[in-house]
């Protein structure tokens, strides 16, 4: 966001808390339609000169058979493949490019603690950064905080809780030379696991019922590792490496959304007006995708300092229709799928609808062009100011 108004032309400070982007709870795939972005801002080739691992079809392993389940090649855009990279990498890479711009003003290690509000209207932010509290003025300040959003919680904005039924056990294990090239989804007895390959290790997601932690850390880590090798036979010699459950993280998985995404002087964007699920991997790109539409609609205004109410409403009403579609097919996912494959009383198998998808290879164009390009995908149109 910040580095397409700066581009734009228009003086954008960009407010990061932390010294580093370096978190691992941090979506890895760049989809299609952000790839389109990246090429339409002529930073796509340098990109991909990064670290990074290309897959064009994604399969799943369920109950020891390995099922298609999306077909990249067949979407309707240029680049036809989903990128994995870590996250912090792809922030130092976009942080880098925004740089270049005059008007780009990025400040590490200052946290927004408050908003300066006049007669009901934002005028700007509290921070507490390296040189103590001080107060930042804008003309609009866009909150693009993530799910835990302060700033939506200092407006008062009013969410509305979609409900998962899931939660996610993040940890890494070794990756060999010897290991499938990708390893996406394994589903089994009642268990589901989605690998990432980060090179020279396997970031793992395990899929747990929502609030299930204390059960899973009383059950043992003996038995959580004896799981594990069961359902991905390949980490078979390695997970003694988990040594306890000091060395898996809980992410507590929601999706929800804003009612309303604004206030005069405010607009929230991203996961800060709607928390998406991990399910597709879909939340980075929907979020690079309503950054796109803010700067489309609203940076010829801004450049004169004047955005009306109307004018982040209309950014709202732009980007509701996609976060609705989305999020309603995460949680037709999670609840038909997901959630009865966890449930080991009536597990999944992989019966004659499942194989003739497999088989069908025009079928596997729609959830990729659902995955990787989405509903309304956005294109740069905002300037590019001299």
């Amino acid at each position: 966001m910040g580095a397409l108004l700066a581009r734009a032309g228009i003086d954008t400070v960009v407010l990061e808390k932390h010294a580093d982007f370096l978190r691992d709870f941090r979506g890895d795939t760049v989809h299609p339609s952000t790839l389109e972005v990246l090429e339409e801002l002529g930073w796509l080739d340098d990109f991909l000169k990064m670290p990074h691992q290309e897959v064009s079809r994604l399969r799943v392993h369920m109950q020891g058979t390995e099922l298609a389940l999306a077909d990249f090649d067949q979407v309707r855009t240029s680049k036809k493949f989903v990128v994995f990279m870590p996250q912090w990498d792809f922030l130092d890479f976009v942080a880098e490019r925004a740089r270049a711009y005059p008007h780009f003003d990025l400040r590490m290690r200052t946290a927004v603690v408050g908003l300066v509000e006049e007669r009901g209207m934002v005028r700007g932010v509290r921070v507490v950064g390296p040189e103590g509290e001080s107060e930042i003025g804008a003309d609009l300040v866009i909150a693009a905080d993530g799910r835990n959003s302060l700033v939506r919680d200092h407006a008062g904005l009013l969410v509305e809780d979609i409900g998962a039924p899931i939660d996610v056990l993040w940890f890494r294990l070794p990756r060999r030379e010897s290991d499938p090239r990708q390893a996406l989804g394994w589903l089994a007895n009642g268990k589901f696991l989605a690998l990432l390959d980060r090179g020279d290790y396997w970031q793992i997601a395990y899929i747990i019922a929502k609030g299930g932690m204390n059960t899973v850390q009383a059950r043992g880590i003996e038995t959580f590792r004896r799981d594990l090798a069961e359902t991905v036979p390949f980490l078979s010699d390695r997970v003694e490496e988990l040594r306890s459950f000091d060395d898996v993280k809980l992410l507590i998985v929601r999706v929800d959304r804003l009612k309303r995404w604004f206030k005069p002087g405010l607009l929230c964007i991203g996961d800060a007006a709607h928390a998406m699920s991990p399910v597709g991997g879909v939340g980075i790109n929907l979020a690079i995708q309503d950054a796109v539409a803010t700067a489309n609609l609203l940076a010829e205004s801004l450049r004169s300092g004047a955005v009306t109410t109307a004018q982040l409403e209309a950014v709202q009403r732009r980007r509701m229709l996609p976060t609705r579609v989305t999020q309603a097919l995460q949680v037709f996912v999670q609840k038909r799928v997901i959630e009865r494959a966890l449930d080991g009383r009536a597990p999944l198998r992989v019966g004659p609808a499942l194989r003739f998808y497999d088989r069908t290879a025009w079928l596997h164009r729609f959830p990729a062009q659902l995955v990787g390009v989405g509903i309304r995908p956005e294109h740069v149109h905002s300037a590019n100011a001299p």
